[in-house]
């Protein structure tokens, strides 16, 4: 009887640990919020497309693995031809929205796979925030070479695979001035740009360490 009283006086407040495919209607400004950015593969209908070469992009198991009674996660599934210029100025809107009902810029993280790395970076710029988090997986490829003017600010944390194509994060750090720190590993699975297709723990344990670990470092700070 007491669990079921607990449940109808508190099921409708905001907890940290949600997973959000919208932004939230409600924002509690105690609290962390960390946007999750997928892939090309998945923009479309099809939350589990298939790549012929790397297989089944899981896109429910990798937000099930990405939540975290830490942080609320934000994870959107983008409609098919999204233009990444479009979709960072709307992940921009957002992060300047929770702002403004007072979260602190320093409990924003954003996380970006592939194109979603590269839609990161583009908010990044946008934002020119000191403060905000940015972690970039497999992210940093042709777009950033073919746009020099794009830079990143803040804390910058970047994993790329050594069988992939995509590397290091190097260049654009050293290109980019408002950098406030950089931490860069390579992950060696052989799985190519598949291996941030499923959940696996190579890349997710870092990334929630650093989520983890970039509140400690702010409070400090």
């Amino acid at each position: 009887m007491f669990k079921l009283l607990f449940l109808l006086l508190f099921s409708s407040a905001p907890f940290a640990g949600e997973v959000f495919t919208a932004f939230p209607s409600t924002i509690d400004a105690t609290q962390k919020y960390v946007f999750y950015s997928h892939g090309l593969i998945v923009e479309g209908t099809n939350p589990r497309p298939v790549n012929s070469r790397w297989g089944t992009y899981e896109f429910p198991e990798i937000k099930a693995a990405l939540a975290d009674t830490d942080y609320n996660l934000i994870a959107y599934h983008r409609a098919n031809n999204t233009q990444p210029k479009a979709f960072a100025q709307k992940l921009a809107s957002d992060v300047r929205l929770l702002i403004a009902k007072g979260v602190p810029a320093g409990n924003i993280s954003l996380i970006g796979f592939s194109r979603g790395g590269a839609i990161t970076i583009l908010t990044s710029n946008l934002l020119a925030n000191n403060d905000v988090t940015y972690i970039i997986l497999a992210g940093c490829g042709r777009y950033l070479q073919n746009n020099p003017e794009l830079n990143v600010y803040g804390s910058i944390y970047s994993i790329f695979e050594t069988s992939d194509d995509v590397g290091s994060c190097q260049l654009l750090i050293d290109r980019s001035k408002g950098v406030k720190r950089f931490t860069e590993i390579s992950i060696s699975t052989d799985k190519e740009h598949g291996a941030f297709y499923t959940p696996i723990a190579e890349w997710v344990v870092p990334v929630k360490t650093w989520l983890k670990q970039s509140t400690h470092y702010r409070a400090a700070n």
